[in-house]
């Protein structure tokens, strides 16, 4: 269907299947001759909930600037970590397949996500030939494409899912326990089952570790004030918020990381979406206003 002057149609593929389960994407693709660049973005929700439906806002700006994008639905909560990496990293694989038929430039990819998807569009590239990460093959093309990106946009990502575990602990714990809390906690346990998978799939900790990861051009955007994503970890080592710290650890490996604060209250707005669009326009097509 058309939608405006600027996008040209918006489309629901199966990617892949699990039995009888279809993970879905949903492609939001530009006016124009192409062949485009193209993100894929990761919905949020605590690795436990939430759909493609919840990036149409955001992806519709992004596409508006010319640059395909792809929903993509995956496998989470009681399913896991890696069931989630391995979907993601089929995903990108899968895309830079179809560049041709899908009039996409397997070239210029970039990845992006919210919330928990965030944690895992950074996670995702900074371990693109994880072999856990590879583990669903692609028998399409020859030879085959890797799932690695040129950039990552983050929107107030759980970049520490063990830090954030143990935030949400604490503040339980406290006589009057915040209503932030909800139910994050047992979010984390159904989906990481344990907190030394918490402190391996842990962007933050793997930079820590001098793991060698691929560090490409990033954007975190992030509310203030918001406690679920921006706190102390006390545990941390710094008297600085994970914001910043995951900023320091980033550059310090090597990459180029911007970060932004936004109004908290507006952040489903315009307001975290066209930086995120003038983002990937500045990595994928080369230029931005």
């Amino acid at each position: 269907m058309v939608d405006n002057a600027d996008l040209q149609k918006t489309e629901d593929i199966e990617y892949l299947r699990h039995g009888e389960a279809a993970l879905m994407l949903r492609l939001f693709m530009p006016a124009g001759a192409g062949p485009f660049p193209a993100v894929i973005d990761i919905h949020g929700g605590a690795w436990n909930k939430g759909n493609l439906e919840d990036c149409v806002d955001r992806d519709r700006v992004i596409a508006e600037c010319g640059i395909a994008v792809a929903a993509i639905d995956f496998r989470h909560a009681g399913d896991g970590y890696l069931a989630s990496m391995a979907d993601i990293n089929y995903a990108i694989r899968w895309l830079k397949a179809q560049g041709t038929e899908l009039n996409i430039d397997a070239d210029r990819m970039g990845i992006c996500g919210q919330s928990s998807g965030g944690h895992l569009a950074m996670l995702t590239a900074m371990r693109p030939r994880d072999d856990r990460y590879c583990s669903i093959a692609l028998n399409s093309v020859s030879p085959h494409p890797d799932a690695s990106v040129r950039c990552v946009g983050m929107a107030w990502p759980v970049i520490n899912p063990l830090s954030r575990y143990r935030h949400a602990l604490r503040g339980r714990a406290d006589p009057n326990p915040p209503g932030w809390i909800g139910d994050i906690p047992e979010s984390h346990d159904r989906y990481w089952v344990t907190e030394d998978n918490m402190e391996e799939g842990n962007p933050m900790l793997a930079l820590e570790r001098g793991e060698s990861v691929q560090t490409p051009p990033a954007l975190w955007v992030q509310g203030a004030p918001d406690v679920v994503h921006d706190y102390l970890d006390p545990e941390g080592g710094r008297n600085i918020n994970e914001p910043e710290r995951f900023v320091e650890n980033y550059r310090g490996a090597g990459g180029n990381i911007d970060l932004m604060y936004i109004d908290n209250a507006e952040r489903a707005t315009m307001l975290s979406f066209a930086p995120l669009a003038e983002f990937f326009k500045k990595h994928l097509i080369g230029h931005s206003e």
